[in-house]
């Protein structure tokens, strides 16, 4: 199985993403092709002497700017490593594909260059949330802010096929991000979605509320890219605030000391919280695996990510989520 990975997606990039690649191509027997400047990847693997020797290289010289338009890419950005990695997996050079760089730009070049899978409206950015349950899903985190009904009935059955088969949860639990749990709640986006969503083939559930995400009752939660993204940043903003107060608690000497009689749970929490350990967020609705690492990502982070790619190849992913929107269409059509 071949991983593409663009090799200056990220704010550490090249450096992390070599670290993450090699581990991946040791732990997870996994060829690695990456793109980019292929004298700058070298220079960076001798600098930290890490052995690329099996390492594809494509070779591009242009990084695509976080700053720039996304639909640059098709153009502009044709010859950046995000669009040359992007295109390679349509090529079929690989079977999947992982960058930290550009959102906008890796959602407009995987709808453009790579392509939707058939009948796929648009695709979602579906990052996995931290819960008192383990990590559930939330789409579309950003990449559609406007969105029509059947766009998100889409998303639903595709979240939905991701956690069966990827994440092994049978049956998952799909709700509406709303601003009541009522069926009458919401605007006419969220009404004509609640009723799609009571004949689309996944385990319905009714409306969820943002304060009801974290207590992980719900795998999949549905939105439009707006109100995603802004339930997303909220999400982050709270486990980072979270994170600065229990650094104030534990500081000191008492602190410290409640510190190490707390140690398991603390470690417990911090593997719940930290993002490097799920890898990345997928875009859904590409013909192929493309996962989003963080921008911050660092080698476990960039490592993960290529586990969650081969993952999703292992358990033919694309294939059971063709196969569901396809019973979805069937339904439509006899109703």
């Amino acid at each position: 199985m071949k991983i593409i990975v663009d090799a200056f997606g990220g704010d550490h990039a090249p450096m992390e993403v070599l670290k993450g690649c090699k581990q991946a191509q040791d732990e997870l027997q996994v060829e690695i092709v990456l793109t980019g400047d292929e004298a700058k990847i070298k220079q960076a693997a001798l600098k930290e002497n890490i052995d690329i020797s099996g390492f594809e290289i494509i070779h591009t010289p242009e990084v695509f700017d976080i700053h720039a338009q996304p639909q640059s890419i098709i153009r502009e950005g044709k010859n950046t490593s995000l669009a040359v990695g992007l295109q390679a997996l349509r090529d079929g050079k690989g079977d999947a594909f992982v960058s930290g760089g550009s959102t906008g730009g890796l959602v407009t070049g995987a709808t453009f260059l790579t392509k939707r899978i058939k009948g796929v409206k648009r695709a979602a950015l579906a990052p996995m949330l931290p819960t008192n349950k383990g990590r559930k899903m939330l789409l579309d985190a950003g990449a559609n802010i406007e969105c029509r009904p059947e766009m998100l009935a889409q998303f639903a059955v595709m979240g939905s096929a991701y956690m069966q088969y990827v994440k092994e949860i049978p049956n998952p639990r799909v709700a509406l991000l709303n601003v009541g749990a009522e069926d009458t709640k919401g605007r006419e986006l969220e009404l004509e979605t609640y009723q799609l969503l009571q004949k689309a083939p996944v385990n319905f559930c009714g409306n969820i509320e943002a304060r009801e995400i974290p207590s992980g009752e719900i795998d999949v939660v549905v939105s439009d890219g707006f109100s995603g993204n802004v339930a997303l940043k909220l999400y982050e903003g709270m486990g980072a605030l979270f994170r600065d107060k229990l650094k104030g608690w534990f500081s000191g000497f008492s602190g410290k000391l409640a510190a190490l009689l707390m140690l398991s749970d603390l470690k417990k929490f911090q593997e719940q919280m930290d993002y490097k350990s799920e890898g990345g967020a997928i875009l859904l609705g590409i013909a192929y695996p493309v996962i989003k690492a963080h921008g911050s990502s660092d080698a476990k982070a960039f490592f993960n990510a290529i586990r969650q790619a081969k993952k999703c190849v292992d358990k033919n992913m694309i294939s059971e989520i063709t196969s569901l929107l396809s019973t979805m269409k069937e339904g439509e059509s006899e109703s």
